[in-house]
């Protein structure tokens, strides 16, 4: 692709409440990758950014053009990370036709973070496998009960939609859209430049738990607040069974678990899961005991077992956790 005008064009929203911290980064991030392709002689040239806000006339309108042209043709759109509160649907909705315009004429759709909210408002998203960061993922999918959410990765390429995890996944989307547009070896050479791991992170390793407590059933709340104190004098876990679960609330079996897994989007056996494992992590992150020993501290018998449920959750085993994770002190 020729130098110019052609030079592919990514386009990010300027939303009310983006971080621009995200954004400067990711032009700083796409002039990195275009110093680097010129130098390596790449005939795709580099990339071009462009900004869009919402103008006066209430249309969406090029506030910024690195190459300062009014042609307009952008191969993706993003919605980086929000500051603050979530992108309303007010918001959210006066970017929607623009974007499923954009779309419509062959523009991917990207989004970071909460940029998810603005993305879905669209209904392109219907149906798709998305990801936002873990903390936003019960909301997400209360306003658009229709998406495939997995907040375990950390970037879901979907072809034409493309969406990263955390607040700092703009560097993840980014080194994606370089692969895409300048090629592999530019996008490799890019992450050395910067410092950062290229695309293949998985949210799950940085996720903790968060409980949905806000669901309205009072029998299953108590007992997600017996279940966080269920620790025996020395501060471990005791394993707990469905039986005793169904007695505090009152409710027999079967009932409970319809009701549990309405409320909380998960079986109470892997809802215990997720407790002992967030357990499990901060014994790993603060202390010395070694994995046998926080096995059995988070009520497992068996430490293979519980290496196995670790890897499910966390996609790390436990020892690489703490080798990553663990407080310098406690390793």
């Amino acid at each position: 692709m020729s130098k110019g005008n052609k030079l592919p064009e990514v386009g990010l929203l300027l939303y009310p409440g983006v971080r621009t911290a995200a954004v400067y980064g990711m032009v700083d991030l796409f002039e990195a990758a275009n110093e680097i392709a010129s130098r390596s002689g790449d005939s795709a040239g580099g990339i071009r950014v462009s900004q869009w806000k919402i103008a006066e006339d209430g249309e969406i309108a090029c506030a910024v053009d690195t190459q300062g042209s009014a042609e307009h043709r952008p191969v993706a759109i993003v919605a980086l990370p929000g500051l603050g509160a979530l992108p309303s649907r007010e918001i959210s909705s006066r970017f929607a036709p623009w974007l499923r315009r954009q779309h419509e004429e062959g523009a991917m759709l990207c989004s970071v973070c909460a940029g998810a909210f603005v993305l879905a408002e669209t209904g392109l998203l219907s149906g798709r496998p998305v990801t936002t960061h873990w903390s936003f993922a019960q909301a997400l999918a209360q306003r658009f009960p229709d998406i495939e959410i997995d907040t375990g990765q950390m970037i879901i390429d979907d072809g034409d939609v493309i969406t990263a995890g955390g607040i700092m996944a703009w560097t993840d989307l980014g080194l994606t859209l370089v692969e895409r547009l300048l090629g592999p070896a530019v996008m490799l050479e890019t992450a050395r430049f910067l410092l950062v791991d290229p695309p293949g992170r998985e949210q799950r390793y940085y996720s903790n738990f968060a409980p949905n407590l806000r669901h309205g059933d009072e029998a299953v709340l108590r007992v997600q607040h017996w279940l966080q104190a269920q620790e025996t004098g020395e501060g471990d876990l005791r394993p707990v069974s469905l039986a005793e679960m169904a007695g505090q609330a009152g409710l027999e079996e079967r009932t409970f678990l319809r009701r549990f897994q309405k409320a909380t989007g998960l079986k109470p056996t892997e809802y215990f899961q997720q407790v002992r494992v967030s357990k499990a992590r901060g014994l790993l992150e603060m202390t010395n005991r070694n994995v046998d020993q926080v096995a059995w501290s988070v009520g497992y018998e068996d430490p293979a077992a519980f290496r196995k449920v670790f890897f499910k959750l966390t996609g790390l085993s436990p020892r690489d956790y703490r080798r990553r994770f663990a407080a310098r002190q406690a390793a």
